[in-house]
């Protein structure tokens, strides 16, 4: 609108008006475009790259190998241990059985755009446990054991079944500082010292929370999980379901609270 000297407010001229409206439509195109590749950039990590370095493919021992000695790496037997408490398809299942809304998070504890979106949504998928109003299941995988130089990304997945076997209640709480502490990508990842002081310092001081850790007890079963799930269909991390339904909007999953009006809505 155009200002007169005298203060009022006057509708612009037919060109004027159409010339405006050129400039937002451009912008909003513009800024659609940028907001889409952001969103493919940060969700799309695809099935053929999820694949490459899965643990027990034979790029991930080889390179396993040159880190540990062949005597030291966990037995390739899947079934020789598995935790305690997980559903079927290796979730840890946080919040009541008889919550009416299921949120299921697959995620890999080295990624980054998973860093994203629980930053988002921590506190949404919190305080939906503690209502009672939805059950979260935390499928943590590992494929990116390539993105550092000491397999973080197996050892954070093999110790995340560690906690959770010995207390559920705290496994947010725990899952949440990780990803604060997530390290860099193409680094060394963090030490297993330092997976045991962050799993300490949210509640879990049980020696043989420890032992889990250092021992990666649970290495062939994360790693016989994680291939079943890529072989499922999961292509991107994270991958988030609502009720069976996954969440494909970017807004909802990296948007702060975005997920929220879904589990709203799914009530």
């Amino acid at each position: 609108m155009n200002t007169t000297q005298s203060g009022w407010s006057t509708l612009p001229s037919e060109p004027e008006r159409a010339q405006h409206n050129r400039k937002v439509l451009i912008g909003l195109v513009a800024g659609g475009v940028l907001f889409a590749l952001v969103a493919a950039v940060c969700v799309g990590i695809v099935a053929r790259d999820l694949s490459k370095d899965v643990i027990g493919t034979p790029k991930a021992v080889q390179n396993a190998s040159k880190l540990t000695p062949s005597s030291q790496l966990p037995p390739a037997n899947p079934l020789l241990a598995a935790p305690a408490g997980v559903t079927d398809n290796g979730a840890v299942r946080i919040g009541d059985p008889a919550a009416k809304v299921v949120v299921r998070v697959v995620a890999d504890l080295q990624c980054p755009a998973c860093q994203m979106f629980e930053k988002a949504n921590a506190k949404v998928l919190e305080d939906a446990v503690t209502s009672g109003s939805a059950v979260v299941e935390y499928n943590v995988i590992s494929f990116l054991d390539r993105a550092s130089s000491s397999q973080y990304s197996s050892r954070a997945g093999n110790a995340s079944y560690c906690v959770a076997e010995a207390d559920p209640s705290k496994y947010q709480a725990w899952f949440a500082a990780m990803f604060e502490q997530q390290p860099a990508e193409g680094g060394d990842g963090l030490p297993d010292d330092r997976l045991i002081e962050i799993a300490r310092d949210a509640g879990y001081a049980d020696p043989t929370v420890a032992q889990c850790i250092t021992d990666r007890k649970y290495d062939p079963y994360l790693r016989a999980k994680t291939k079943e799930l890529l072989a499922g269909g999961i292509k991107s991390t994270p991958s988030v379901f609502v009720d069976g339904q996954q969440v494909t909007d970017a807004q909802h999953i990296f948007g702060q609270d975005g997920l929220a009006p879904l589990v709203t809505a799914a009530k």
